[in-house]
């Protein structure tokens, strides 16, 4: 099938904006809208899907107004900040005329309390996803700069030993300190199992079935 005459106009002055330098720094914040996007829908949907399913007690429809809720937040959520990172980045290399590392951390930072600062269930999950990788990556860094000595042996059973060790602990004893998804599912997996009644919940099902 042909194209127009008009949209092929359409999209060649399109293309023709798209590689004008002048325009890079804005049209990457649209493309970075884009993306941020794209990617917050590709992890929660999947994620906010099995999360329902497996966990929440309610009616079809109330689950799949929760998954569609979760998956518009996270998706929302990370297009803006993209979009306000890399626009606070721009606006500060055209200020001083130059790139400087501490533009990235103050663009994520002012993105970071604009974006990402309300205390809600998907707020506070991606700030703990972010906060595990980036303590790895500091401790990575500071061997790399020298400030922190290269261990002889692999240090990762011993912090991983540590890490479950706090966690069950906190769990046991001071369960309302973690956030309430690790505890559905800390639930299901250490007190749920001490607890049945026949073989249909020991081992068909978590919870024997209401009786009709």
């Amino acid at each position: 099938m042909a194209v127009p005459p008009q949209m092929r106009a359409l999209l060649h002055a399109v293309n023709a904006l798209l590689r004008k330098r002048r325009y890079h720094a804005a049209l990457a914040m649209l493309k970075g809208f884009r993306n941020g996007a794209v990617y917050g829908a590709k992890i929660r949907g999947p994620h906010a899907l099995v999360m329902t399913f497996l966990f929440r007690s309610c009616s079809l429809r109330e689950k799949l107004r929760a998954i569609l809720q979760a998956t518009y937040t996270h998706s929302r959520n990370l297009a803006f900040f993209v979009f306000t990172y890399k626009g606070l980045c721009a606006l500060q290399a055209h200020a001083q005329g130059e790139t400087y590392q501490v533009h990235s951390f103050l663009a994520a930072f002012f993105g970071g309390l604009l974006v990402f600062g309300a205390n809600n269930n998907i707020n506070s999950q991606i700030s703990m996803y972010l906060l595990s990788r980036a303590l790895f990556a500091l401790c990575r860094l500071g061997v790399e700069k020298g400030y922190i000595p290269e261990p002889r042996w692999d240090p990762f059973p011993l912090f991983t030993g540590l890490l479950w060790g706090l966690v069950l602990w906190l769990f046991e004893y001071h369960q309302p300190t973690l956030h309430p998804s690790l505890q559905s599912s800390m639930t299901y997996l250490y007190q749920d199992s001490n607890v049945w009644h026949d073989i249909s919940d020991f081992l068909l099902y978590n919870k024997s079935l209401p009786s009709k």
